[in-house]
Formats: structure tokens, C-alpha cells, sequence
């Protein structure tokens, strides 16, 4: 996860457990929670613009939108309007909720007819599961459903290690075939989790409503994920400080951004176990969770790189993860190892907190 850093909201800032406790969400990925509980501010900014800020449910985390603009109304507008988009896109995106596309792809193993967003997603995750020698991949969702049965009730239990091999068996995005709106698995028992690319993308989505209505100046924050329009006036970027694994707020770095993306992987937010072996993200070689690191940002010029790029680099050792960020344009990370070591790329510019 990712902060936002606004002196003038210090003392309004809800912290995130908070909010979750007061909205009564629980859950993993994207789940199909109504985008319910909201928190805004409509506040004079500056002699020209007004800061519009909502935060509401969705994606199974927080989703906060600020917005500057000189209409004040026309700001509200254009966050209603994203937030729209950001319920719809989940909605169709959710493996949790049965009548979703992806969760009737999972139950049947083909999808005749599939929403272009939804093509468009997986055809992405198809390209990172590629250009990440199939480090990066969707189809884990078995291995990801042994580990919330295992851990499930009071009778928790490491998951068996040769269920774990088993189910390797279906864990390859090379598996599923794309032919126009027709996606096909091509072995049984398959499923996708979109968990670690579908946030991003709507995140873009979401930006391209607010930018279709004429903001210029805009910040859409969704449990880490993180882009924005513009700067925040007066060419002024937005500082976003990475967030401390730890929770103590020593935060490891701060960067400036403008019309750019980041988000951030950890294992600090959703984990199975007390101990954090198993956690929300897996290793598709291995099936289990990569140990190495416990927090990854990534710069990118879109949120679904970012958010792909992010979960791919938590997987791999700093070594090899910082070569494939500086393999590709426009791209800059940040890599925390288990041990606080800092490892960043070329590109990766912090400034002083």
C-alpha cells in the first residue's frame, strides 16, 4: 500500500485498518462488496481550484478519488462518474461473486461472448506472464483456494505438499485460449485470480472517465494503487510515500509524480497464516509465497503495469527484479527484502521526507 501525502489532511487521514473495521469488509482480491461507506471533503485549495476528495469501499479495499478543479461541481460530477466506472468494472472482474464473468469462466472453463474489458485484461496478463518467463500468472486460483481451505476454521493446517504439486498441474497462463470473445481453458479444473492486475486496470479505467470530463488535476488512490492526472496545480506534483511494511510509519522513501502511475506488492496486507509464510501472493513455479521480499513498488506510466510489474518483482530476488524493470521503458522500483535492504532501479528518484 501507498499513501498519499497531504499536510492539510493530517489530522482527517482515517487510517485504512480503521475504515475496513467501520465498513465491515472482509475479504481477499476483488470482491463484489457494494461501493458503500464513503468519507468527503469539498474544500477551497488554492485561488482557482477546489479540492474534492471521496473515499468509498470498493475492490475489497478503500478507493479514494481528489480531484482539482475550478468547478467545484464539476468536480463531484467527475467522481461519481469514476466511481460508477469503478463499481461496474468490479462487478464484471470479481472471482468471488458467481454471476461475474471470470467467476462463470472458472465454474465452466470457457466463456463465449467475454467482455472486451474483460479480454483486454487477460490478454495483458498474458504479456506480463511472457515477458516474466511465467513468473507473472493469473491461473494460480487452485493453489490459491488450497491455501484458504487449509486455513480456513479452527482446524488450520499447512497445505499438503503434494496437493501443492498437484494443482502446479494447472497453473499456466499458456493454458488458456483466447479466439475472439470466446476464452477457453484447456484443462479442467483451471481458474483464473485477477487479484494481482484487474485493480490497475481499473484504476485507468477510472482516470480515463475523470479525464473525459475535463479534469486536469486529479489522484485516484485504490488500496495502493495509485495514479494520477496532471500535478496538483502550480506544477506541483503529488508526493506519495511509500508505505512501512512495519505499519510504524517510517516510511522507507517518498516519491514525486506527475501524470504517472505506482503501486506497491507486499506481504504485510493479506496473508493466511499468523506467521505470514502464506500469503496472497504465490509463486507459480513453487506454489508457495516468495519469501524474499516484504514490500515492492513500482513506477510505470499506467496502473496496470504498475500493479502486474509490482506483483511479478515481489515474486523474483532483488537481483533479477530490478534487471527486468530496467529492461523496460519507463519503468522505476523500489524492492524491500525481508532484511530492510533497499534495492532500486536506474530510474527510481526519491526525494527527502
Amino acid at each position: 500500500m501507498i499513501r498519499e501525502s497531504y499536510r492539510s489532511m493530517k489530522h482527517r487521514y482515517i487510517d485504512r485498518r480503521d475504515f475496513l473495521k467501520i465498513s465491515g469488509i472482509v475479504g481477499l482480491g476483488l470482491t463484489t462488496c457494494p461501493i458503500g461507506v464513503s468519507i468527503a471533503e469539498a474544500v477551497k485549495f488554492d485561488r482557482k481550484l477546489y479540492k474534492v476528495s471521496k473515499s468509498r469501499t470498493g475492490m475489497g479495499t478503500i478507493v479514494s478519488i481528489t480531484v482539482l478543479d475550478p468547478s467545484r461541481d464539476q468536480a463531484e460530477e467527475a467522481i461519481a462518474v469514476a466511481f460508477e466506472e469503478i463499481e461496474r468494472l468490479t462487478n464484471m472482474m470479481s472471482r468471488f461473486d458467481p454471476d461475474t464473468p471470470v467467476s462463470r469462466l472458472n465454474s465452466y472453463g470457457f466463456l463465449k461472448e467475454s467482455p472486451p474489458e474483460l479480454s483486454f485484461v487477460i490478454n495483458k496478463s498474458i504479456y506480463y506472464h511472457q515477458i516474466s518467463n511465467g513468473l507473472f500468472d493469473i491461473t494460480v486460483k487452485p493453489v490459491l483456494d488450497l491455501f484458504t481451505k487449509s486455513f480456513k476454521g479452527s482446524k488450520k493446517a499447512i497445505p499438503n505438499e503434494e496437493k501443492i504439486t498437484e494443482l502446479l498441474e494447472l497453473v499456466d497462463s499458456k493454458l488458456i485460449s483466447l479466439n475472439g470473445k470466446t476464452i477457453l481453458f484447456k484443462k479442467d479444473g483451471m481458474g483464473i485470480s485477477l487479484d494481482g492486475i484487474a485493480k490497475g486496470f481499473i484504476v485507468d479505467k477510472a482516470i480515463e472517465k475523470l479525464m473525459k470530463r475535463g479534469i486536469k488535476h486529479a489522484l485516484i488512490n485504490a488500496g495502493g494503487d495509485i495514479r494520477t492526472i496532471g500535478d496538483k496545480g502550480n506544477n506541483r506534483p503529488w508526493k506519495i510515500a511509500i508505505e512501512d511494511p512495519k505499519k510504524k510509519k517510517n516510511y522507507p522513501d517518498m516519491v514525486a509524480i506527475t501524470n504517472s502511475s505506482i503501486a506497491t506488492s507486499g506481504n504485510y496486507e493479506v496473508f493466511f497464516d499468523h506467521e505470514k509464510i502464506f500469503h496472497h501472493i504465490v509463486n507459480p513455479k513453487t506454489g508457495l509465497s516468495p519469501l524474499i521480499n516484504i514490500s515492492v513498488s513500482v513506477q510505470a506510466p499506467t496502473t496496470i503495469a504498475a500493479d502486474a510489474l509490482s506483483t511479478t518483482l515481489f515474486i523474483l530476488d532483488p537481483a533479477r527484479g530490478t534487471r527486468l524493470i530496467n529492461s523496460l521503458p519507463n519503468c522505476q522500483s523500489l524492492m524491500i527484502t525481508k532484511n530492510q535492504k533497499k534495492i532500486k532501479s536506474n530510474g527510481w528518484q526519491g526525494i527527502r521526507i
